[in-house]
């Protein structure tokens, strides 16, 4: 359990029910686990006999960080201590990240939700995890239509495919080596490829930064500065402001909007 602390949620998996926010979370090798935040309180359960810690990151925006602007860097510490669970599973991290190409993230997170709820392994109530490459190689093009998925059929069918033949070695991969790695499969492009060794590496300065989630929270936190409205212009604007904190700006400031968005709802 850590307290007084905000839970990075990105992950389409996260369900939000009341006050409280729950996820389902699956390993490489059949463990699984249930995290659950409540106000500022997180908790994580181990399910079954192999379930071991599951990697939990805990941030804050270093000193000096962001001072070209300054209330960039007070908005983030602000916040106070971060945390993000790891995504154990590489599997899900590439599949999450073709279901959020080209769609605003709330579409993401239904169609990831309701593909899980249709195909995968329920864990809990309410929680399932994404169906595994082979279940997803299994399904039939209606499959994919009953759940809206229709559109990414072909890039999550080359993936699972590419994924059963050349899975266990990636796992093993330097994260860098990776992102060309994924590239190798039909329909993954650079976006995709980095977005998800983030997710599964938990490493941001592998994020591709440029992204609108990354262009519209740092307009939000600071909208009297001059932020390129481009993605390669903001990509370049955002990696001289970081520095070397590439890292943990550009992951406060995903975790500034996710937090400030449910401020608000």
């Amino acid at each position: 359990m850590i307290d007084d602390v905000v839970v990075m949620r990105e992950h389409p998996a996260w369900t939000t029910v009341g006050q409280e926010s729950r996820r389902a979370l699956a390993g490489p090798d059949g463990e699984r686990w249930i995290a659950t935040v409540s106000e500022r309180r997180l908790t994580v359960e181990p399910l079954g006999e192999t379930a071991t810690d599951l990697p939990v990151g805990t941030f804050a925006l270093p000193a000096g960080a962001a001072t070209g602007v300054p209330k960039l860097a007070g908005e983030l510490t602000g916040l106070g201590r971060v945390v993000r669970v790891g995504n154990p599973d590489l599997w899900d991290a590439v599949a999450v990240a073709i279901v959020r190409q080209v769609i605003r993230a709330d579409h993401a997170r239904r169609l990831y939700q309701e593909f899980c709820a249709a195909y995968g392994d329920r864990v809990a109530e309410g929680l399932a995890l994404f169906p595994r490459p082979e279940a997803v190689l299994d399904l039939s093009d209606d499959d994919f239509a009953s759940t809206g998925m229709a559109f990414k059929r072909p890039a999550l069918r080359a993936a699972a495919a590419a994924f059963g033949e050349h899975g266990d070695r990636w796992r093993k991969t330097d994260p860098e080596a990776l992102i060309s790695d994924l590239q190798r499969v039909p329909r993954i492009g650079p976006w995709t490829a980095q977005a998800a060794v983030a997710d599964w590496a938990n490493r941001f300065d592998l994020y591709p930064c440029g992204d609108l989630a990354v262009r519209t929270w740092a307009a939000r936190a600071v909208p009297g500065h001059d932020w390129p409205t481009d993605e390669p212009g903001f990509d370049r604007a955002w990696r001289a402001l970081a520095g070397e904190h590439l890292h943990e700006i550009t992951l406060l400031t995903l975790a500034w909007g996710g937090h400030h968005a449910d401020a608000t709802t």
